[in-house]
């Protein structure tokens, strides 16, 4: 009798069991986004700011790599911009008093060597007409007051070029020199301030690569992070179900280890199938194609428990 009912109970519970529809479900992986911060120079690690696991906000300092290198070409390229502002101011003020006095007087100095020499070449002409010079010592007079009339000329045109100003062509030269400068001092900040790693989204810091102390190669990952402040599931949808879903529908995620589903919304569905070649395809072996999708959790779902199995249930 005994052994009757547990084969009846058996069998009783073998068919409620087959006979309950079974619920469909996408299978997968929770997966965070993982952000690799890599060194920008050749040089060694001096500090790991923050331990393995730590939550980091977007623009807090990770790791900082030896920056005196990069601090001297950032000062040479302050010193060059200072340097070449100094050249146009000097270009823009002009002349100094001083030296336009200087050429000043040069120009009285010059206007009185030719007064002189016009006042002997006129003595030599009249004496050479009575005879009484000869023809080499008015030729003489005759270079004299050439000379001097060449000088005064030529201190005149020194006295306008000091009085006249920058040409405005040499104003733009010196203002491009000052830009291009500034251009380099700019791209020396941006590189000096590189070498200290900031995190560049809000997540937790997964792994260093490099040791404190190490030299990290420029390109080489030096934080790893997990990027957000929940993770997403990663699930394959069957192709009878792909559409019936869109981009922002609630589904509800079972994760193994929890006893209690999470509500998460899709944030990306995938156009083509993953796998399964989708050329060709009968009724039955269209039915195998898997779209990708991605379920973010929400914010206060906290573990970081990445590569756990979940199972999504579709609509």
């Amino acid at each position: 009798m005994n052994g009757k009912w547990y084969f009846t109970c058996l069998f009783s519970i073998f068919f409620v069991a087959a006979c309950q529809p079974q619920v469909p479900q996408a299978l997968g992986t929770l997966e965070q986004d993982r952000v690799a911060l890599t060194a920008t120079a050749n040089e060694i690690i001096t500090e790991l700011a923050v331990p393995i696991g730590a939550k980091v906000k977007q623009g807090d300092v990770l790791v900082r790599l030896d920056n005196r290198l990069q601090l001297a070409q950032v000062k040479k390229a302050e010193a060059d911009v200072a340097l070449a502002q100094a050249n146009l101011i000097k270009l823009q003020n002009g002349a100094r008093p001083e030296a336009v006095a200087q050429a000043q007087a040069a120009v009285e100095s010059a206007q009185a060597t030719l007064t002189d020499a016009q006042q002997t070449y006129t003595r030599v002409k009249d004496l050479v007409a009575q005879k009484l010079a000869s023809q080499a010592n008015f030729d003489r007079a005759q270079t004299a007051l050439d000379v001097a009339t060449a000088n005064v000329d030529k201190a005149r045109e020194q006295l306008r070029e000091l009085t006249n100003g920058t040409r405005p062509e040499d104003l733009q030269i010196a203002a491009a020199q000052v830009k291009a400068a500034q251009a380099v001092l700019s791209s020396q900040q941006q590189l000096l301030a590189q070498l200290t790693v900031t995190a560049t989204r809000d997540g937790v810091v997964d792994n260093f690569p490099w040791n404190q102390g190490e030299r990290a190669t420029m390109g080489s990952p030096v934080v790893i992070m997990l990027a957000g402040t929940a993770p997403y599931a990663r699930v394959y949808i069957p192709e009878p179900y792909r559409i019936k879903m869109a981009v922002g529908d609630a589904l509800t995620v079972h994760i193994d280890g929890l006893d209690k589903p999470v509500i998460g919304k899709v944030r990306q569905l995938a156009d083509e199938p993953a796998f399964t070649p989708y050329y060709a395809l009968n009724e039955h072996d269209r039915s195998r194609l898997m779209f990708l999708a991605e379920v973010q959790l929400p914010d206060s779902f906290q573990q970081h428990a990445i590569g756990l199995p979940v199972q999504v249930q579709l609509p």
